[in-house]
């Protein structure tokens, strides 16, 4: 299988850094083809700006989503960014591997996200009617592919339970989880967490490893996190509302899993 590995940390010799190259080495030693977009080490531009699209009609007021898809359409897209789609299509499973910062993904892999899911791409596809709003949450270009988080944390995890001072954690990746990955159609696999990365010792790194190398070993046989499909009736079109009749006392993340 091809897998593309997009890593966010800045130091080559931290945890991070051995996690990707254990990774790495374990998924290449199945017989995986492995793709690493190291964002750092590429010295990776995270705004999204006019500066993408240098063939756009520069007397006309910058429109992100428009000229985005202008330059996708017409092949005319900044040569990093057309790179990292062509990644995207070839593998069949996407890990995003980087160090919660502020409560998210540092500012690097939201610039690569905002960049690379491009107007055409990853979003504003499909038929948009009164029973299809477009290819999306569980449609899209990525359906039939997978994709997992590997997430390194400095807390605790009871820190992030359910009745945590920072909230479950699940909650806290569950805009990337369904919006970023679910959205333009990947099987969303459980994340790989791991907890108080500052107190780390060999036994534990190898307790780690472990864990990690049997998922990573599994990354095919994992039953993913079963979002509800957009389209396929549990949600009211167009107000793309949980029908009434679906789970009605209840809101919040956990309604858009079907469990």
């Amino acid at each position: 299988m091809n897998i593309l590995l997009v890593y966010a940390h800045p130091e080559p010799t931290s945890l991070n850094g051995s996690l990707k190259e254990f990774t790495v080495n374990r998924l290449e030693k199945s017989g995986h083809r492995v793709q690493v977009s190291d964002l750092y080490a590429m010295k990776w531009k995270s705004a999204l700006d006019a500066d993408d699209f240098p063939h756009r009609d520069k007397t006309a007021p910058f429109h992100p989503s428009l000229d985005s898809q202008k330059a996708f359409e017409q092949g005319t897209q900044s040569v990093d960014i057309a790179k990292e789609q062509k990644k995207l299509l070839w593998a069949d499973a996407l890990i995003l591997q980087f160090p919660l910062w502020w409560y998210s993904m540092p500012a690097i892999l939201k610039g690569w996200i905002d960049r690379v899911y491009a107007y055409g791409f990853a979003y504003g596809v499909g038929e948009h009617s009164d029973t299809h709003w477009g290819d999306r949450f569980g449609d899209g270009v990525m359906k039939g592919k997978r994709a997992m988080l590997l997430v390194t944390v400095g807390g605790w995890e009871p820190h992030y339970s359910a009745r945590g001072i920072n909230g479950p954690m699940d909650d806290l990746l569950f805009p990337i989880h369904h919006g970023v990955l679910w959205y333009p159609g990947f099987d969303v696999l459980p994340p790989s967490v791991i907890y108080r990365t500052g107190k780390m010792d060999q036994k534990r790194m190898a307790h780690i490893q472990d864990e990690l190398g049997q998922k990573l070993d599994n990354l095919w046989n994992i039953p993913p996190i079963a979002f509800r499909r957009q389209n396929d009736g549990d949600y009211v079109i167009p107000s793309l509302t949980l029908s009434a009749n679906i789970m009605p006392e209840q809101s919040g993340f956990s309604i858009h899993i079907d469990a």
